[in-house]
């Protein structure tokens, strides 16, 4: 996996969410970490059980001191629809192009888009880096012992 390793800086990005609202990397900087997750495509299989799974520990992840943002290359109005099927009140931001999915090496082998969770600091720096295709519920986990570990 190409892009930012543990201890770089993470590449600051700037996507659309539902509704048309614009969101940063940056936005967080200095006031909440960040679980970032880069997921295949809205209404999957693997891709459901992992933002369910995201959206069911959000309110632990909040009294964390960090944010979740889901990227995938779908379209904010798809985002819309699979945000409230999932229950997650988290953004999901629309990477149509798949420019900040390469810049942060979010890729696998073959035709299907990588599955890979990305823990940044209040700093901007990557504390960890988990990539599964097949275990999607897997990323919460590794994310939140992550969340754990910067604060102790």
């Amino acid at each position: 996996m190409s892009g930012p390793k543990v201890g770089e800086k993470a590449p600051d990005f700037t996507l659309p969410a539902p509704g048309g609202r614009m969101v940063s990397l940056h936005d967080f900087a200095g006031t909440k970490n960040v679980v970032l997750y880069f997921y295949p495509k809205d209404f999957t299989t693997g891709c459901t059980a992992e933002t369910k799974a995201f959206g069911e520990s959000y309110d632990s992840i909040l009294e964390m001191g960090a944010e979740i943002i889901g990227i995938s290359s779908d379209s904010a109005e798809s985002h819309s629809g699979f945000a409230k099927e999932c229950g997650a009140r988290f953004p999901l931001l629309a990477d149509e192009e798949g420019k900040v999915r390469a810049e942060y090496g979010a890729k696998s082998m073959g035709l299907i888009p990588g599955r890979v969770t990305f823990v940044i600091d209040k700093k901007g720096v990557v504390r960890h880096t988990f990539s599964s295709q097949l275990r999607p519920k897997q990323h919460i986990t590794e994310a939140i012992e992550a969340l754990k570990a910067i604060r102790d």
